[in-house]
């Protein structure tokens, strides 16, 4: 099974603190692809295609914190799951690479793997940048 790159590591580890911070229930795609704005891969894929990070940035930002209230839990334990979406992406993401025969999952691997999951804002996000 390929291993998953250490910046790949820090970006779902960063995914899931950023919904923690907002005392968010879950981490969703939007949670995800905000931290794959900091990913040293999917930034490369994301510069290559001209996306405008700031400003992917700020609308991800703005959708967490208006849209995602519902998430929020009060009196939660603080432990943070990732939905069925984020998981699918990241099992997907690890597939295509092992299908692939390559050893290491990276970010831009996930990236791609985000426009699978068409009805999610994460994908809309992105594809708002062509």
């Amino acid at each position: 099974m390929p291993r998953l790159s250490p910046s790949l590591e820090t970006a779902l580890e960063k995914a899931l603190t950023l919904a923690s911070e907002r005392e968010h229930e879950y981490a969703t795609l939007e949670h995800l692809l905000l931290a794959l704005t900091e990913d040293e891969h999917a930034k490369e894929v994301m510069g290559a295609c001209k996306v405008d990070l700031e400003a992917l940035r700020a609308d991800l930002i703005r959708y967490i914190d208006e849209e995602l209230t519902s998430l929020i839990v009060e009196d939660g334990d603080g432990r943070v799951q990732p939905t069925a979406a984020f998981q699918r992406v990241v099992q997907r993401a690890i597939l295509h690479v092992e299908s692939s025969g390559r050893d290491e999952v990276t970010g831009a691997n996930v990236l791609v793997s985000i426009f699978s999951e068409r009805e999610s804002h994460a994908a809309y996000f992105l594809q708002e940048q062509d």
